[in-house]
């Protein structure tokens, strides 16, 4: 396997090459998705042929819309999505990203005994787990999750789970599971509702503005050939709207889920 060199522009600087080699294949998952090992470097292989038809996005790739959403990420500066291409495997062509081991004894997003919301951490909604009993979703007070919930408005992400939340040993988080991003219309769904109308902060503010840039130079010519100009368009004017605002958005409507099922 080779990443696509002629993809808009090409992998990432000392992204592996060579032949990519599968070692298991990542269950239960709505898409087909392989763990495998590319010029001794684990990665995430995720075959186009494997993709799940869905009605509600119909045009282009889920592997398409996770390498733009690599490079909003990059765009950005925030480091939010591992290093992810588009290449030949396999099984096809498809999305290969670099694998990040999360540390195990920590939990950016989690379900806590209701209203035990630990220090730190951001209470999102209350409801029953499996046994019925009252439980509250919480996640992280921090800059990655902040970072990491306007990265999601930006790239319009259907499906921000908690378990899309990697935590690094350093204290870093990165997401993935970017397929279902930039839709034309609203629709996202997060876990990440902790900072509902909180201004952004400078640092915050000014990675928007290098994106709002990018998009109307290299970035915007490389997502050109990955999404559909429609997408692409409405992507430039979340990020306006979020400039222009200046705060972080709440729920577009009570009528619309916001929160993905499951949230794990």
């Amino acid at each position: 396997m080779i990443p696509d060199t002629s993809s808009p522009g090409g992998p990432p600087g000392g992204f592996p090459t060579g032949e990519l080699v599968l070692h298991g294949r990542v269950l239960p998952a709505s898409n087909a998705t392989f763990v495998g090992e590319l010029g001794g470097v684990r990665v995430v292989y995720k075959p186009i042929a494997g993709e799940r038809p869905l009605w509600d996005f119909p045009d282009g790739t889920l592997a398409a819309r996770e390498v733009g959403a690599y490079a909003v990420s990059e765009a950005l500066g925030w480091d939010i999505v591992p290093p992810t291409v588009l290449g030949d495997g396999p099984h096809g062509p498809g999305m290969v990203q670099l694998w990040r081991d999360e540390v195990e004894d920590q939990a950016p997003v989690d379900i806590v005994a209701e209203g035990e919301v630990p220090a730190g951490f951001r209470h999102v909604f209350d409801g029953l787990d499996a046994h019925d009993r009252p439980v509250s979703l919480v996640h992280e007070d921090s800059a990655p999750l902040r970072r990491m919930a306007l990265f999601d408005v930006v790239v319009n992400n259907a499906d921000r789970k908690g378990g899309h939340v990697l935590p690094m040993a350093d204290g870093h988080r990165h997401g993935v599971d970017h397929g279902l991003t930039f839709h034309v219309e609203h629709k996202l769904r997060t876990v990440l509702w902790g900072f509902v109308e909180e201004p952004l902060d400078e640092e915050e503010a000014e990675g928007l503005r290098g994106l709002a840039a990018a998009l109307d130079g290299d970035l915007g010519r490389r997502l050109a050939d990955l999404l559909t100009e429609d997408e692409l368009a409405t992507t430039v004017r979340r990020v306006a709207r979020l400039l222009d605002r200046g705060r972080f958005p709440a729920p577009a409507s009570s009528a619309y889920p916001v929160i993905p099922w499951p949230p794990f």
